[in-house]
């Protein structure tokens, strides 16, 4: 199974809860969750996402009383992603009951994508490092400058997780960086 494959289960995994809600939503049922106990890599997925999917899914309706919908979409029930490492070259993934393993190749494909939609979205990184970070540094990474038109240095580094990561410096930061790097 390529990693196309393997991101449309999941992605039908993703569904198939959504659609759990939404029919749960209609017959009034508060749902309930069987997992007691979240594991450190668990992760839940935000109440926004799950809920305006199953918004879009079901009919509008102008006049929303207490009675059809008592409970707010924060408490309503929210899929999780479990992430588990059964063995050193794979990860596994769990959405509900549907589990896609992954190895190395594809989980740098992977990490590539969401770097790329992270790049995009808000709120932005922090500007500074957060308290408690926790991150894997790599000692002397092979790297690679290219000179652009524009004067600017293109400087591509290989992080043992993230891979290649790209990085563009306008000539004044370059010297800045060289002071920082010759002071420290």
């Amino acid at each position: 199974m390529n990693l196309h494959e393997q991101l449309g289960a999941l992605e039908m995994g993703v569904d198939q809860l959504i659609q759990a809600v939404v029919a749960t939503q209609a017959e009034n049922k508060p749902e309930t969750s069987t997992d007691t106990a979240a594991s450190p890599a668990t992760v839940e997925h935000a109440a926004h996402d799950a809920a305006a999917e199953a918004a879009a899914q079901q009919p509008a309706n102008t006049e929303t009383s207490a009675e059809t919908n008592p409970e707010p979409a924060a408490r309503q029930f929210q899929p999780t992603l479990e992430i588990n490492r059964p063995a050193r070259d794979e990860i596994t993934m769990t959405i509900g009951n549907q589990t896609v393993a992954l190895r190395p190749e594809q989980i740098s494909r992977l990490i590539e994508e969401l770097s790329n939609a992270r790049a995009s979205m808000t709120p932005e990184q922090p500007q500074g490092i957060p308290q408690g970070w926790q991150f894997v540094s790599t000692k002397n990474p092979m790297m690679a400058v290219q000179k652009q038109s524009s004067g600017d240095r293109l400087l591509v580094m290989r992080h043992t997780g993230h891979g290649w990561v790209p990085f563009t410096f306008s000539p004044d930061v370059v010297i800045q960086m060289y002071m920082m790097l010759t002071n420290a």
